[in-house]
């Protein structure tokens, strides 16, 4: 049987919700609980904001990774989420974690990439 390691979206976005991409304290909430709802395990973070506003983060899984990049000053995001298909198949999650991302900044999708590892 030939091993399908997972799903990768790669996504852009842009936002009104100028306070949620200008620090990362409510993303990382976020995060935490869709982490959790998952069952996902994390292994570690940073998250760094940026004077003047924007921030980055990047979420370190036993399953892989998620991380996101701001830039209010263009209403603008960037998101990447991939979970490995080692013991489960992933790729709902993976789709749905995007979707509650792009819901909880009222984005709008500039484009998004589904890679099948």
């Amino acid at each position: 049987m030939l091993y399908k390691p997972g799903l990768h979206i790669l996504a852009e976005f842009t936002s009104d919700r100028e306070a949620l991409l200008s620090a990362s304290e409510l993303s990382k909430n976020l995060f935490d609980q869709l982490i959790s709802a998952h069952g996902l395990q994390k292994v570690g973070e940073v998250y760094h904001d940026f004077e003047g506003g924007g921030f980055t983060g990047v979420v370190c899984l036993t399953e892989s990774h998620l991380s996101i990049h701001t830039w209010p000053e263009f209403s603008l995001a960037t998101f990447d989420v991939f979970l490995s298909n080692y013991r489960n198949e992933n790729s709902e999650k993976v789709r749905q974690i995007y979707r509650d991302v792009l819901e909880f900044f009222s984005g709008v999708e500039i484009k998004c990439s589904e890679l099948q590892r």
